[in-house]
Order: C-alpha cells, then sequence, then structure tokens
C-alpha cells in the first residue's frame, strides 16, 4: 500500500485535500482554552503568522507586523510560536488520523494532507450497486453551484469523495478538536485550489466541467500551486500576467526559456492537469481493513465477519515488521435518517502478551484478538436489543519497531540507513 496508486487510474482518481484553519492559533486555543474567544495571534520574530478568526474580524492578518496587528487590534493576545514542537506533534496526529482511513496520504507542510480516495470510492460504488441504492448526496458546497449528472460515474465518484472529505473533517475535530477546509476533485491540483473557496470550516467539490472557471479566478499565476515565484518572474518578462496568457503562449517560446520539462509542466498546469501521484511519506502508521454489508445483525455474525478481517491484516503486519500496540474496532449502523456514512469506533491497547505473538503465531494470536475486539464491540451496541450494522472495520495503530533493534545489533545499523519515516519521533 505504500505504493502511490499508478498513472493509469489517473483518469478516474479523486483526491481530497485537508486544510487546517489557522493552524497554530488552533493548536494554541487547545493548549489553553482561555484564549477561544479572544482575538488571538501567534508571533515569530516581529510577525503575526497567524491569527484567530476572532482577530481577522478585527482586522488582523497573517504576516502582519506585530506592531501594525497591535494598532489595528490593541486587545489582541500574542502568543509566543516561535517553538515548533506543539505544531509538529499535532500536524502528524492529522496525518496519522487520516492514515488511518486510508493509506495513500501525503503531507503538505504541518496544517496540509492530500489523500487519494480513489479505492474507498471503488468500494463504495459496488456497496451502492449491491444494495440497489442509486441516492447519493453531496457534502458542503459544489463550486459553481453546478447541478450533478448523477448518470455520469465521474459525477457520483466525486460526491462520494465529498462525503468521504467530511467523514475526515469530522474525524479530526471528534479526535483532535481541530476544524479544516477540504477541496475534492480529480487530481492534487485542482483539489488544492478548490479547498480554499469557502472558509473557514466548509468544504467544497470541484466537477470536471467547471475548471476552467476555477482556473480562470486566479488573477496571478503565482497562485497556481506548482509555479513558484522565480518562474512567475521569468513569465511576467515574456509578457505572461495571468493563466489565460500562459494557457496561449507559444509552447516552443516557453521551452526555450524555461527547458522543455518545465515548460511542459507548468503549460499542463495551467489547464487543470496534473497527474502526479499522492506518495505517502514513510511506512503507513497504521494497517486497517473493513467490510461492508447489506446487514449484519447477531454477535455470532459479527464474530464471523472479524474472524475474516484479521487473516488478511495480521498477514500485512507481518510482512511490515513492526508491532502494533493499539486495536479499533469501527462500525457503521443503519439508519434511515442519518448519514449514510456514520462511523462510531472505539480503540484500547493491545495486551503485551499478544503483542509478542504477532508475526510468529499469527494462528495463535486470532482468538484472544477476536474477544478483545468483541468487547470493544459491546461497548458500542446493546446486545440484548436489535441491531443492524452496515459495515465493520478493524484497525492496528501504534507501530513500533521490534525490541530486538538495539544499538550494535546489524538490524539497529541498517534502520539507521533507510530513509527517514514520516513518524516525527
Amino acid at each position: 500500500h505504500s505504493k502511490s496508486v499508478p498513472a493509469r487510474s489517473a483518469a478516474r482518481r479523486v483526491i481530497v485535500h485537508v486544510d487546517l484553519d489557522c493552524f497554530y492559533a488552533q493548536v494554541e486555543m487547545i493548549r489553553n482554552p482561555e484564549l477561544r474567544d479572544k482575538p488571538l495571534g501567534v508571533q515569530q520574530k516581529y510577525l503575526v503568522v497567524t491569527c484567530n478568526y476572532e482577530a481577522r474580524k478585527l482586522g488582523v492578518k497573517k504576516l502582519m507586523s506585530v506592531k501594525d496587528a497591535r494598532e489595528k487590534c490593541p486587545q489582541l493576545v500574542l502568543v509566543n510560536g516561535e517553538d515548533l514542537t506543539p505544531y509538529r506533534e499535532m500536524s502528524y496526529k492529522v496525518t496519522e488520523l487520516l492514515g488511518e482511513f486510508c493509506p495513500l496520504v501525503e503531507r503538505l507542510g504541518f496544517d496540509e494532507n492530500f489523500v487519494d480516495v480513489t479505492e474507498i470510492i471503488e468500494k463504495r460504488l459496488n456497496q451502492l450497486q449491491q444494495s440497489g441504492c442509486s441516492r447519493v448526496c453531496v457534502s458542503g458546497h459544489v463550486y459553481n453551484n453546478q447541478a450533478i449528472n448523477l448518470h455520469d460515474t465521474t459525477h457520483v465518484r466525486l460526491v462520494i469523495g465529498s462525503q468521504i472529505a467530511e467523514e475526515f473533517r469530522e474525524a479530526i475535530h471528534a479526535r483532535l478538536g481541530l476544524t479544516g477546509c477540504a477541496g475534492v476533485a480529480s487530481n492534487k491540483l485542482l483539489s488544492k485550489l478548490v479547498s480554499g473557496t469557502f472558509k473557514p470550516n466548509q468544504q467544497t467539490v470541484l466537477l470536471p466541467e467547471s475548471w476552467r472557471d476555477l482556473i480562470g479566478s486566479l488573477d496571478r499565476i503565482q497562485k497556481v500551486p506548482g509555479i513558484g515565484y522565480k518562474t512567475t518572474k521569468r513569465l511576467e518578462t515574456l509578457g505572461v500576467k495571468n493563466v489565460c496568457d500562459l494557457q496561449v503562449f507559444p509552447s516552443a517560446v516557453l521551452e526555450k526559456e524555461l527547458g522543455v520539462s518545465v515548460a511542459h509542466r507548468i503549460q499542463k498546469l495551467s489547464y487543470g492537469e496534473d497527474d502526479s501521484p499522492v506518495t505517502p511519506s514513510g511506512p503507513p502508521q497504521s494497517f486497517s481493513d473493513e467490510d461492508s454489508f447489506k446487514k449484519c445483525s447477531t454477535e455470532v455474525e459479527v464474530k464471523e465477519k472479524i474472524e475474516e478481517l484479521l487473516p488478511n491484516l495480521l498477514d500485512r503486519i507481518h510482512k511490515d515488521g513492526r508491532q502494533p500496540h493499539t486495536v479499533r474496532l469501527s462500525i457503521r449502523q443503519f439508519s434511515s435518517t442519518d448519514k449514510w456514512f456514520n462511523r462510531e469506533s472505539r480503540q484500547c491497547p493491545i495486551p503485551p502478551h499478544l503483542i509478542q505473538k504477532f508475526g510468529k503465531e499469527s494462528s495463535n494470536v486470532i482468538p484472544p484478538l477476536v474477544d478483545l475486539l468483541m468487547k470493544l464491540f459491546r461497548k458500542m451496541i446493546d446486545v440484548d436489543l436489535p441491531f443492524h450494522l452496515t459495515l465493520l472495520s478493524v484497525c492496528f495503530s501504534n507501530l513500533k519497531d521490534l525490541p530486538s533493534s538495539k544499538k550494535g545489533s546489524i538490524g539497529f545499523y541498517l534502520k539507521q540507513m533507510s530513509p527517514p519515516s514520516g513518524s516525527g519521533k
């Protein structure tokens, strides 16, 4: 799963861009809840690097000098943000949480992540077809209020992507207390561009027919992700001021000035084309598998479903070589009124005696793991009352290297040589 989705599937790809609202300020408000309703700025050197929405209402802007910010808003509370540790730790928690839904998560700075949800959508499309359900509702906004055509599978895929994006945002808020925006589109470039359409704490889906309007709305070339300051300056000397100029600029002149690969890449970007894959950094932070079905309504069935999911998961963990220390069970109950993908989860530490068995005696570890997961299940469902589940998911996380990799062992030195993982530790 650590491989990115191959280019051949780029045509049906759905990418979610998750962008956290005023991230540093949110982290500070979580650390000190008394700051929540006050205008707050995070200071580095002589600049306010970010501020909360209370401060923005009073005229404070990102990257304003501290002096100007104080003049605009005398009651502004400033917090020193020189030490990045709390932001880095929270940032990795967000990436890790997204990784529990899907292995293809790519970090972009501290407050942004791309998630390739193509495979989850395939599963859900199959589930919809099996259940004979044809109604899917969009979550959040549609760019340009464009009408959705449910006979167009590309539209349906993006609508399901919008539901998944909402689940991401709800999970980030429920588990970490953070709000954020999301953009849903057919590639990384467009998902990043569309995610900021409605702020804060909202999301927008871009249907393929609207890409021209989105790209055309950019007033400066530098607003196109992937076109940096230096390239912008060189384009300006050629008389290219906006995206429309770049689209119609003669390719030969551009290639001569910038080189073939750069010219080709930025001209494709100007047409909303971006086939770069979502590339996870470091090993996966969790291993999960799920099964969805029309109905599961007895403890015996629940146990059978869990037993079906475990062998494949344990095999993947064995190949990875690390040991999980946390296990989580997620369920989705059927509801005719609530959102179709309404999940609930419980997790607990894996007892040390079971951790030792991972990778060695997989068959021996299944019965005690099933018992553990059934305990988590009973914490969510009163089994004496009727219940109707439509999904079960098992996730192993908090992965740690085997204790044998001590200094002096060959394993330790091989680990030192391997590329750094995305764990932030």
